[in-house]
């Protein structure tokens, strides 16, 4: 049984200027920095957990 990778695509809507140190790190991690830039990338616990580090800089679509 061969199982789908799930996606999202997540954008940056805010800066990251002025955020914690940590904030900005996990911009970078997710492969953002920079305003309206998006990523694809796969759905996993570790990929939410960043995400809801960083829910009020970026836009998440299924």
């Amino acid at each position: 049984m061969s199982e789908e990778k799930k996606y999202i695509i997540i954008s940056q809507v805010r800066s990251g200027i002025g955020r914690d140190r940590s904030q900005k790190k996990t911009l970078i991690g997710l492969g953002l920095g920079k305003l309206n830039k998006m990523r694809k990338i796969e759905d996993t616990p570790a990929v939410r957990g960043m995400i809801n580090k960083v829910k009020h800089l970026v836009d998440v679509e299924n």
